[in-house]
């Protein structure tokens, strides 16, 4: 899997996946008020969490359609949708679909992981499949899932079982985004090293597992904000491919990014969920505003993609 992802960067020339996370403040409120039209036209009656998961469908598929041809890959975050209970269940999975028939990979950031048994059941809901009365049935079906190794082995080779079997991929998390993941992640061992650097010499030695070409399907994810940190883990797993989430909002920039990337300018691809979801409430895409915020979304994904090249261009000369 991580050699069809690879392709599909090098096709577009974008390093980018976007970040399907649809907060409500993101969704124009005139995509609510068609979900409720709509169901009222046809005879159906919408709770609060139903009009919204259809909202936030139709927000999606919009976004989707407007940058299906620019970026290789979308990264729907479960959490945005299980909120809504069932009915956001449902636009999850339906986004899911949708983003593939456009041609797009998906990363599914479910962050999933527990004991063994418990993992092969995450592994087959995502990434996998369940037999029924002698039949293999799909579940959500995505192409990546987000992995926490707080387990150790014992969650993550089901996963990685699963990776094998059915051309998927996982990206464990290493050194996350957030300000306080220094609260574990940083801790020093004995010897002096951090506990991320424990995890990702775990993850190079999970990823000769599931090889599939010059990368492994086994990937990590690193943020975008520690960039000293993504330099030295670049260095520490060149075989692992890293999925490096904080640019734009959480204030990483392309600069910032250069060491996530191999001597090649490959081996990373890069997030941005709120600054192109949310681009249409900003300044800088004023002339797009609500009434076309599928619009502020592509002109905002265009605008990381050239941020991106121009710095691997750089790096390069």
């Amino acid at each position: 899997m991580i050699s069809r992802l690879m392709e599909a960067i090098r096709a577009k020339d974008a390093p980018v996946v976007v970040g399907l996370d649809p907060n409500l403040s993101f969704i124009p409120e005139k995509l609510l008020q068609e979900s409720r039209a709509q169901a009222a036209a046809e005879g159906r009656t919408l709770t609060g969490q139903a009009c919204a998961a259809e909202a936030i469908l139709r927000f999606n598929q919009g976004v989707i359609d407007a940058v299906c041809d620019l970026v290789p890959a979308v990264k729907p975050q479960s959490a945005m949708y299980e909120q809504f209970g069932l009915p956001g269940l449902v636009t999850y999975e339906k986004t899911v679909r949708y983003a593939q028939q456009k041609g797009l990979i998906v990363i599914a950031d479910v962050k999933r992981g527990d004991i063994g048994s418990t993992s092969a059941a995450y592994a087959a809901a995502h990434l996998g499949e369940t037999v029924i009365e002698g039949r293999a049935e799909r579940g959500f079906d995505a192409d990546f899932a987000t992995v926490n190794p707080y387990l150790g082995t014992d969650g993550i080779k089901p996963f990685i079982d699963v990776c094998n079997a059915c051309d998927k991929g996982i990206f464990v998390l290493v050194k996350t985004s957030n300000p306080s993941s220094g609260e574990f992640q940083d801790v020093k061992t004995a010897d002096g090293r951090a506990l991320y650097t424990l995890v990702a010499e775990k993850v190079r030695e999970w990823g000769r597992l599931s090889m599939d070409g010059r990368y492994s399907n086994v990937g990590a994810v690193v943020g975008a904000t520690y960039p000293e940190q993504g330099k030295e883990l670049r260095a520490l797993m060149p075989e692992i491919f890293i999925l490096a989430p904080g640019y734009g909002a959480q204030g990483a920039s392309a600069a910032d990014l250069l060491h996530f990337f191999d001597e090649n300018g490959e081996g990373c691809i890069v997030n941005s969920s709120r600054g192109i979801l949310a681009a249409w409430q900003k300044p800088a895409y004023a002339a797009n505003g609500e009434a076309d915020w599928a619009g502020a979304a592509r002109a905002a994904a265009e605008t990381m993609i050239e941020d991106l090249r121009g710095a691997l261009r750089d790096r390069r000369q």
